[in-house]
């Protein structure tokens, strides 16, 4: 059985720098065992409908970022798709009202080889990537969630990447200490899982502390409740890891 998480992937340097985050997924990686695929949302590919990685053979690794080290754009991370599994997802979806597409050759972005290059760094364990549709609502992200439920049973490992706290504008680039009112939308965040307070989640923006700072625009978001929504109801969710860069980008860490 494999759980169901949502990482926050953070800045892309988390590939080659050990920040705390970084650290964690690298040692966590390994306990999880070896998942006989994996499903990854990821926060930096928007569609509008639905779309399903099916690559027959090895992806391509996409650098959608700039600024960086000459040394992140060498990384690379060959994991093979899985067009099987691709469908299955898909017909999940299909089954609960969920239009799909697929696409066959787009590579993986970062906010999926990141994580994907800490967890498992051999590349060795095939990969469906789909997107996110951000302008949709809550309840639609977590009814997404829910057409996957099972896959963990078949050892599928499920992943949402993105973050809870993602606002480039109120960081702080020298670094410091976290800002109160992003812990403060991470506890509630927290809380209200832990409760399965669905209703309040599904209406953060009204109701959780410091709403529109931590979330100004909800690709990140949304990979969160698409996790939330994949996992086993009776399991109690759980914060592995919590840390803060600039001040306010969050890299908390659920497992489901």
């Amino acid at each position: 059985m494999m759980p169901t998480l949502f990482i926050g992937h953070g800045s892309p340097m988390m590939a080659i720098e050990d920040n705390e985050c970084g650290l964690f997924l690298s040692g966590y990686g390994p306990t999880i065992g070896r998942p006989k695929a994996i499903v990854l949302f990821t926060a930096h590919w928007e569609t509008d409908v639905l779309t399903i990685s099916s690559v027959n053979g090895s992806y391509e690794t996409i650098y959608d970022f700039g600024g960086f080290p000459r040394e992140l754009f060498e990384v690379t991370y060959p994991a093979q798709g899985a067009p099987a599994l691709a469908e299955e997802v898909g017909r999940r979806l299909g089954e609960h009202g969920i239009p799909v597409q697929y696409d066959e050759k787009r590579g993986l972005d970062h906010g999926s080889w990141v994580v994907l290059k800490r967890l498992f760094p051999d590349a060795d364990i095939p990969v469906v990537q789909i997107s996110v549709q951000p302008f949709q609502s809550n309840e639609y992200q977590y009814r997404v969630g829910e057409a996957l439920r099972g896959l963990d049973a078949q050892d599928i490992l499920v992943i949402g990447s993105g973050a809870t706290v993602h606002n480039f504008r109120q960081m702080k680039r020298g670094g410091g200490d976290p800002e109160q009112w992003a812990i403060d939308f991470d506890d509630w965040l927290v809380s209200k899982m832990t409760e399965r307070d669905l209703p309040a989640l599904f209406r953060y923006e009204e109701q959780a502390p410091n709403a529109t700072l931590a979330v100004p625009r909800p690709e990140h978001f949304v990979p969160l409740y698409i996790a939330y929504g994949s996992s086993d109801p009776e399991r109690k969710p759980e914060v592995i890891h919590r840390s803060y860069e600039m001040g306010t980008l969050s890299y908390i860490c659920l497992k489901f």
